[in-house]
């Protein structure tokens, strides 16, 4: 059931060299079922991971780049007028394809970020109060820039809590850059790769991870992990309901990728930075980090 995910994965690190952990997780996040977040530098390969996920996957690809101008119509669509109808036709905007690559997300208003919210939680948008059905599977891969970079207006909790997942590439090594120095051109490389299977598939493994079993003992460590989240002073606010269920859907996606039919605690470990970095503020009002959550899983014992 889960083969032809990892033919995506070994396809996609022809194009992204040296990041095998990022691309598990990137697509561990899609087979959860969950929106991926990546955040990092300009340059080091967040868009062409968003695009070799979505080729590789066999998915319908649309990419919208935000920028300060951007209306939500830009993204949603818009409903125009047809004297031949004598109404209004609503024309789909780039929403609507199974992989949304929202790129540099962080550089559109705030107006146009929250148009994603309906989207991203429900699958579908309304538009002059009336609801269009998004194809299935949906997803929004989005690419930010640090916060630090002009021209960037900050997610919003509710946002990047729309997110199951947030993933770093970082800089490759030395091994890894020679290896793209030398190599072919990376969007070469991407016209060239075949669909390693198709959404029909990735629906049936979504489906398929409900048989992963969760112990009761699996169920106590994931409390016990938000409950400390809650109580140790280090976060304005723990880990809300809707992270506990997306951390522990997660750890189903990699206990599949790693063959098994249950969830051990190394699955919600692999799991946890990922779902859980973004979610995690400080009394600072600003994001808490990966530093910061390393050092908190570090005192939990993970």
């Amino acid at each position: 059931m889960f083969s032809k995910i990892h033919a995506a994965a070994r396809q996609i690190g022809e194009a992204i060299v040296g990041k095998e952990m990022q691309i598990r997780q990137a697509l561990a996040c899609l087979l959860a079922g969950g929106h991926l977040l990546i955040e990092d530098v300009p340059g080091v390969g967040k868009t062409t991971l968003a695009h070799a996920l979505a080729v590789s996957l066999g998915m319908r690809f649309a990419r919208q780049q935000f920028t300060s101008d951007l209306l939500p119509a830009d993204v949603i669509g818009i409903a125009i007028f047809d004297r031949e109808k004598s109404g209004f036709v609503f024309h789909p905007g780039p929403l609507f394809t199974q992989v949304l690559l929202a790129d540099e997300i962080n550089r559109a208003t705030p107006k146009t970020q929250s148009a994603l919210l309906e989207a991203m939680e429900e699958h579908q948008v309304t538009v002059d109060g009336v609801t269009h059905a998004l194809p299935e599977p949906f997803f929004v891969i989005a690419t930010q820039n640090p916060a630090h970079q002009i021209g960037t207006f900050p997610l919003p909790e509710s946002q990047m809590d729309r997110f199951l997942m947030c993933i770093s590439l970082g800089y490759p090594d030395a091994a890894a850059e020679r290896a793209l120095l030398m190599g072919e051109d990376r969007r070469t490389l991407l016209k060239a790769l075949p669909a390693a299977m198709q959404p029909s598939e990735l629906l049936a493994a979504r489906a398929a991870l409900k048989a992963i079993h969760v112990a009761s003992s699996l169920i106590d460590y994931v409390q016990a992990l938000a409950q400390a989240s809650r109580s140790n002073g280090m976060f304005v606010e723990g880990l809300s309901p809707r992270a506990t269920l997306a951390l522990l859907q997660a750890a189903r996606a990699w206990a599949a990728l790693e063959g098994r039919n249950h969830v051990i605690p190394e699955d919600v470990q692999a799991m946890l930075l990922p779902v859980t970095a973004h979610r995690l503020r400080t009394p600072q009002s600003t994001a808490a980090g990966r530093d910061l959550v390393l050092q908190w899983m570090m005192s939990v014992g993970v």
